[in-house]
Parts: C-alpha cells; structure tokens; sequence
C-alpha cells in the first residue's frame, strides 16, 4: 500500500478476500491481447471514491457501524463479486515457456483489501477547495503487489473518517489486465450487490464478456502483438526481458507543490460552447466537418485554457510550437468485427490531436482545438488503429529520447469518461460525494481526466494535477470563457 502518514491515517486491518468458491472452476486464464500488452509496465491507475453516512443511515455512534455494518457488508459483496470476475483476484505472470504475458487465476487466489482509519477533514478532501496538495491523497489508496516475476490485478483500501462520518474507497488496478470500461463494469456490479441481496442476479450490461478467439484479432500487416512483446523483450537494453515491474521511465518521483482540481462544465455551459461553433462555423465556410461532442467540447475548452496557463506562467515569447493532446479512445464498436459493449479487458488506444501553440493562444483558440480534435476523430474512419505500431515506443521512450521530445512540444493525454456514469457507483448508501484519479509520482504529460458531474444535470468534470501557481492561473482562466459565451 502507499506510504502512511502517521499524523492522519492508521492502519487497522489488511485482509485478502477470495471469491466466493466455485468448485467446478479451480482456474481460469485469459491470454493478453495487443490492446492489453500496450499497458504492460505501464504506471498502475488508482481512484478514490469519497462516500458520506448521512445520520438517517447509521447509529447515533457512528463508529460501530462502520467498524462492522459497513466494512463487513462490503468485504461480503466483494467476495460474491469477484466470483463474476475472477481474473481480478488473479495475477499477470509472463512463464519462461510461454511466449507473451498470461491473466490467470488459481484457486487461492485473492485481492488484497487494507482498512483504515483517517482524522483528515472528509469534507475537506471530498470538496472542490483548490488548496489541497496531490499527495494529501497517497494514503488513500493501496499499492499492488509487483515483482519481476508476478503483479497483481486489483488492490483496495476502505478509509474511515469517524469524526466526519464518511469513508473512501481508494482502488489501485493495473492497467495491462482492464480499462476503465472494465473497471467501472466491475465496480458497479459490486455497488449492485452490496446495495441488494448478494445473491442477486447482476444485470446484462454489468455480465462481463471473456471470449477473445474471434473479437480480438491482430490486425493483418500489423503484427501488433510480435512487435509490443518484441520491443518488451528487449526493453532496458536487457535480452529476453520479461519483467513485469513498472518501466524506467515512470519510477515515482516527488511532485513537489502540485495542487489537484475539479473543473465543471455544466450542461447549460456545454451546450454554449456547442452554439459558438455552429455560429462560427457558419461564419467561416471552410472549416471542416466537426464533432460536436461533448467530450470534444469540453477537451478543446480544457485545452486551450491549459496553454494559456502556461504562457501565462512562463511570461516568455509565445513560443512556435506543436501541441499535442492525445485521445484515449475506445475501439469496442469501432473495430472490423465489433466487440460486445460488456467485453473484460482493455480495447482502448490513443490518437494524437495536433495544433500550433500560438493557433491555440489566438482569438480563435477554442475553435483550433475543436477543429484539430475533430481531425483526429475524423481519421478514425480510416482505421482506429492506424500508427498503433509506434503506441509502445512512445509510451516507454528513454529519459533522452522523452527529454528530446519534450524540449519541442507539449503533450496532454485524457483519461476516464463521462459516459462511464461513476457517480452512479451507489454501494447502498447514496451516491459519492466525490471521486478522484490520484497520481503518484508520474512524470512527463498532464493528465486531463473525465467524468459525469458530482451535482448531476448532465453536467461533465474535469480533473487535473498542476504546479500550484500554473493551477492557479487555469482556474481563473477557466470560468471567464465560460461567462463570456
């Protein structure tokens, strides 16, 4: 698990919990595909969902009830949950005598569930208060179990905060085994079950689909698979590597005076910026076909008010540059032979959305990005997985070849969803107060992560981890465009 801090969190409990036993399935494997190698060593993802007991739910002393009620009802239905997805209490291995990484579960096996106890301020951590450090998060969330030889699927933490009557779940997953999709999927199926009896038969859309034979096939003339375990196999200039451990390039490092943010587009506001781009469009015949998505909507937005954040910080000459934002995108409806929506795995890859700094810094800023994000969504048609070759060496580029990059661009990378519907992931006592994506010791790109809004409405926010005084500047920025449309 993450490093404690002995002034706020104190560890009580750490447990595994199996599923529940199946005696006709002792084992179960599944091999990795291209889309899942491309996560490989790849940094694990971890979340914190922030939960309130509201006083109508628990005792008058609330500390019984969640030192058994809760974390016994929840322990429970994990249990009964996992027996629907048993590769997540399972392990990535990578045998001598096979010839790519294998997800497999034995009898046995089981996820690694910490309890803990915080006199941090809930409310503080759960708000939108600008003023809360990256870090103040680590304790919240697990570590997974990782050697050179094994790496665990899933981790959990349930932190207690009994003088602010609330609790947290932090999860850490490595992302080789699912994505978010998966993720989510699975998450919802435990809320289901702990919320209802945990013999209740989970619903179609929260059943995950296992069969890759026929859905998930390496394109022909591609060769994806032979080329990531290839430049795998070779990494850290070491023949026939097999590590599994977390690459070079991502060892933690201090993120010092990083600040976190969540950032509000309200439907009303969605809606505003889609009619200005109509208008605009109507204005100036030649722009090309645009997507007016909301996730292009509010990722153009973003954008744009993170280069002007950091123009703004460096106060140097607007430098010549490309940006890039790359765009996580899901392939499940998009492939030749399309996958079910339910698919367990990872069936996502990234495509580059490309703009002039001083395009993105103009009058027109907003309608550049909306217009290169259109482009590159645009190309989709093409083949989804067009350049997927170059996806592995550039993610595991060295320190020289990642400081040569950055010296001539900038990157932003998006993650999550709104359509992922997390404020959804109701366990029985209400939907979260919050959730948040909690980096640790990344470097390199800044992160732009997406989910449905906290207040509902159909409203989408956005999360983001900067240098305080950059964080400072994108949220005075943010709401002036916003007022103005």
């Amino acid at each position: 698990m993450a490093e404690l801090s002995s002034t706020s969190v104190k560890l009580v409990e750490l447990c595994r919990v199996a599923p529940q036993p199946q005696p006709d399935v002792a084992e179960f494997s599944l091999p990795l595909t291209f889309f899942d190698l491309l996560w490989l060593r790849f940094p694990h993802f971890h979340r914190l969902f922030f939960y309130e007991i509201l006083a109508s739910s628990a005792s008058a002393d609330t500390k019984p009830f969640f030192n058994s009620l809760l974390f016994q009802k929840l322990k429970a239905s994990l249990s009964v949950t996992l027996q629907h997805f048993l590769p997540l209490a399972g392990n990535i291995t990578w045998p001598q005598d096979s010839h790519k990484p294998v997800l497999s579960y034995v009898q046995g096996d089981a996820v690694s569930l910490t309890t803990a106890q915080s006199d941090a301020d809930f409310h503080r951590l759960s708000s939108n208060d600008f003023n809360i450090e990256a870090k103040e998060y680590h304790p919240l969330v697990p570590q997974l179990a990782i050697s050179h030889e094994k790496a665990a699927v899933l981790a959990f933490q349930i932190t207690l905060f009994p003088n602010s009557s609330g609790f947290s779940i932090g999860i850490s997953m490595h992302h080789a085994a699912l994505d978010g999709k998966t993720l989510f999927m699975f998450l919802k199926s435990w809320a289901h079950l702990c919320k209802h009896e945990p013999d209740t038969l989970l619903p179609d859309q929260l059943k995950p689909f296992y069969d890759r034979r026929v859905f998930i096939q390496d394109p022909a003339g591609l060769e994806l698979e032979a080329i990531y375990l290839n430049q795998f196999l070779n990494m850290d200039q070491r023949a026939n590597n097999r590590s599994l451990m977390v690459a070079t390039r991502y060892k933690s490092v201090a993120l010092p005076d990083s600040i976190r943010g969540t950032f509000e587009f309200t439907s009303t506001k969605i809606e505003a910026l889609r009619q200005s781009v109509m208008i605009k469009k109507q204005q100036q015949y030649h722009l090309s076909v645009l997507y007016l998505s909301t996730f292009c909507l509010t990722c153009a937005y973003t954008w744009v008010c993170l280069v002007k954040a950091e123009q703004e910080e460096e106060e140097e000459e607007i430098k010549d540059d490309q940006i890039l934002t790359v765009l996580s995108v899901d392939c499940r409806s998009r492939l030749d032979l399309p996958i079910p929506a339910t698919y367990f795995g990872n069936c996502i890859t990234g495509h580059g959305a490309f703009a002039e700094r001083k395009g993105l810094l103009g009058e027109d800023g907003f309608f550049v990005a909306v217009n290169a994000i259109s482009e590159a969504i645009k190309g989709l048609d093409n083949g989804v997985l067009n350049g997927a070759e170059n996806l592995v060496s550039s993610l595991y580029l060295s320190e020289s070849d990642l400081q040569a990059t950055t010296d001539h661009s900038r990157v932003f990378t998006t993650a999550g969803s709104h359509q992922f519907k997390m404020y959804d992931t109701d366990f029985g006592w209400g939907r979260p107060k919050s959730t948040e994506v909690v980096p640790i010791g990344r470097r390199g790109a800044i992160a732009i992560t997406f989910s449905d809004g906290k207040n509902g409405g159909g409203a989408v926010d956005i999360g983001l981890v900067l240098k305080k005084h950059h964080m400072e500047v994108f949220a005075s920025l943010f709401p002036k465009g916003l007022e103005n449309l």
